[in-house]
């Protein structure tokens, strides 16, 4: 023993054969410790989040969390808060045209879709307690007084009626022939994973979004390495670009939630010339927590710190695009 700890492994000198007074007053004291040392993380990353990398490089870890472990914590707050947003979306199919409706009735003979979403679905098709058939053979009062609004409108106006702002179905619209073997296997996932009109399209956005979570865990090491050819001549490890990346994703998703958070508050309490400027005074303030932390961490000018912020900006949203295009890929491609 060289102190109250272990000089090879660390172990505390803890002895709990004593009275069980003090051994919980231990257990609350490691409780508490950890509580503080966490709320203080979460208070740095919010206000200043450079000071969290400059601390950890400097070798002052024990006051703060790891920034692998606080990332997790924040990150699975986050993505979880955005599959709930995501299972949410649905579309409106009781202003869908009957051509339509019909083909969606079709598709949900399809084993793959869960049993509860049929339900839902053929509840939102059964108009006021019509079934389809009885829909087209009982025509609206309004149409009953007008027998010549048949006759004016258009024929393409009474086959289909235009779609809602909450319809999927012109997203998912196969109109174009596939011409080379890749295309038509492509066009065949999309119809199963989303439906030939958009039935399955909330079920495909929520399994898209749950992958989220693993394409920002790969895109991290990538930020590193962007860091890293654009601080090539500082000669600054890649692990410290890394440890720079975690806290920065970490401030980044936390500020968003604050952000929207507080953007729902206003709308719903002061909605108006004011809620819009302080929504806008919030996200500035975003960026340049961004702006401030780069050029903290890396110690350059002004200059170079606005070239390489938009520089690194810019490359790592291809990378980030490229990420989502792959994700949406796989996630078609994946049983």
């Amino acid at each position: 023993m060289a102190g109250p700890f272990c000089a090879q492994c660390g172990q505390a000198a803890v002895d709990y054969r004593r009275s069980i007074r003090h051994i919980i007053a231990d257990v609350l004291d490691s409780f508490l410790n950890w509580d503080s040392k966490f709320f203080a993380t979460i208070g740095w990353l919010i206000v200043r989040p450079w000071h969290l990398t400059k601390e950890f490089l400097a070798g002052r870890r024990v006051r703060y969390v790891h920034p692998l472990r606080v990332y997790l914590l924040v990150s699975i707050l986050f993505f979880f808060v955005v599959n709930y947003w995501a299972k949410a979306i649905h579309a409106d199919p009781s202003k869908l045209s009957a051509n339509d409706r019909a083909d969606i009735a079709a598709e949900l003979n399809d084993p793959d879709i869960p049993p509860e979403v049929k339900a839902r679905i053929r509840d939102a098709l059964d108009t006021k307690g019509l079934t389809q058939p009885e829909a087209q053979k009982s025509p609206s009062p309004a149409a009953a007084d007008t027998p010549q609004s048949s006759m004016t409108a258009s024929p393409q106006q009474s086959v289909t009626s235009p779609s809602p702002p909450g319809d999927f179905g012109p997203m998912v619209q196969f109109d174009k022939q596939p011409s080379t073997g890749f295309e038509r296997w492509l066009e065949q996932r999309a119809k199963e994973k989303m439906g030939e009109h958009g039935s399955k399209m909330a079920l495909f956005i929520a399994t898209l979004f749950s992958n989220l979570p693993y394409m920002m865990l790969c895109c991290i090491p990538l930020f590193a390495l962007v860091l890293k050819v654009l601080y090539l001549r500082k000669r600054v490890f890649y692990i410290d670009h890394l440890v720079y990346a975690l806290h920065i994703h970490s401030f980044a998703y936390l500020g968003i939630m604050l952000i929207v958070l507080i953007t729902i508050g206003l709308n719903r309490s002061i909605p108006g010339t004011f809620a819009g400027w302080t929504i806008a005074a919030l996200w500035i303030t975003f960026a340049a927590q961004i702006f401030l932390s780069i050029r903290r961490v890396y110690r350059q000018g002004w200059f170079f710190t606005v070239f390489k912020f938009f520089l690194g900006g810019f490359a790592y949203l291809i990378v980030l695009t490229v990420a989502l295009a792959t994700t949406f890929f796989i996630t078609i491609a994946l049983p």
